[in-house]
């Protein structure tokens, strides 16, 4: 069988490794254009590009997918049996989803029709949903839409981060890509019609990253840290500084969520028991933080080396 695949981060890497060391034949890889990053703005390949190139695999870049004939043409040349898809982050055109005669398949971060879009993997975190899982889809025009072929569920850990939960989702989607492949080329694959009571997974905005002590709970707080790591990070202001909360737990002992401060105040701080903020309903307790124009570091590193007031405010 002669596949085409397309992604660009990790989580499509693993994919692509999987199809590969399967014995595949991958006729070609399509991923996004390279892009700058760093203060030096070094262009920088895709994790997919990165591995097609270490086993010499044919690698497309085009800037648009639609109402483009030389990479229609260049797809039509591979002649590919089916095409794969994982996390390419365009939409496939009509022209493109015709080309192969067994389809075009996707693999998507949750349990579809759950979490449609760009981000479905962040907003399980976010919504602190309990779980979640990997859809392998046949493709269509329309947005995470298509016939359902395979899922697989996961449990989310209650303090698991989308860092955490994205190499999980990974690898367990590497393997349901892989057993879906199989069951289409022998001809048994299973397909079945989505339900209408999708809900939506678009993608993050950095304006929601700035926690808002006085509306959110120490749930809500605690589920928007772990749901922004490693992305973006939550943050919040302490003494006109930006300052990032990475990992937060929630304070259970009585005494001190019965403190009458207001939400945003620092309860305690010091190396030796850690930082405390009263929030609306309770208290956090910060482990993981990041200074403005610092590096990610453990609480206790933190308060070491900066002045953290007991009864000042975060905003």
């Amino acid at each position: 069988m002669k596949i085409l695949f397309m992604g660009t981060p990790d989580f499509a890497e693993i994919s692509l490794e999987e199809l590969y060391n399967a014995g595949y034949d991958i006729v070609g890889v399509v991923t996004n254009p390279d892009k700058p990053k760093g203060r030096g703005m070094k262009m920088l390949y895709t994790p997919v590009k990165e591995y097609a190139l270490s086993k010499d695999l044919i690698v497309m870049q085009p800037e648009k997918v639609k109402d483009n004939p030389d990479f229609f043409k260049q797809v039509q040349k591979l002649a590919p049996d089916l095409i794969c898809v994982v996390a390419y982050g365009k939409i496939l055109p009509k022209e493109i989803l015709d080309i192969p005669h067994l389809g075009c398949i996707n693999l998507h971060g949750s349990l579809l029709p759950e979490y449609r879009g760009a981000a479905p993997i962040q907003w399980a975190v976010l919504n602190d949903d309990a779980k979640t899982g990997v859809t392998t889809i046949y493709m269509n025009e329309k947005m995470d839409a298509g016939d359902i072929i395979l899922q697989e569920e996961v449990m989310i850990d209650e303090n698991e981060t989308t860092g955490e939960l994205w190499d999980k989702l990974a690898k367990k989607g590497a393997k349901l890509l892989k057993r879906t492949v199989e069951q289409i080329e022998i001809g048994k694959a299973p397909r079945c019609k989505q339900p209408d009571n999708y809900t939506l997974a678009p993608m993050l905005d950095k304006e929601m990253s700035k926690i808002n002590w006085m509306e959110m709970t120490s749930s809500k707080i605690k589920n928007l840290v772990r749901g922004l790591n490693p992305i973006m990070g939550a943050y919040a202001i302490y003494s006109e500084k930006k300052i990032k909360l990475w990992k937060v737990e929630i304070v259970t002992n009585e005494g001190i969520k019965q403190n009458s401060a207001a939400a945003g105040t620092v309860l305690c701080a010091n190396d030796k028991e850690g930082l405390y903020i009263k929030t609306i309903d309770g208290v956090i307790k910060v482990l993981e933080i990041q200074g403005e124009n610092s590096k990610k570091m453990p609480i206790s590193d933190f308060l070491r080396g900066n002045k953290v007031q007991v009864g000042s405010k975060f905003e």
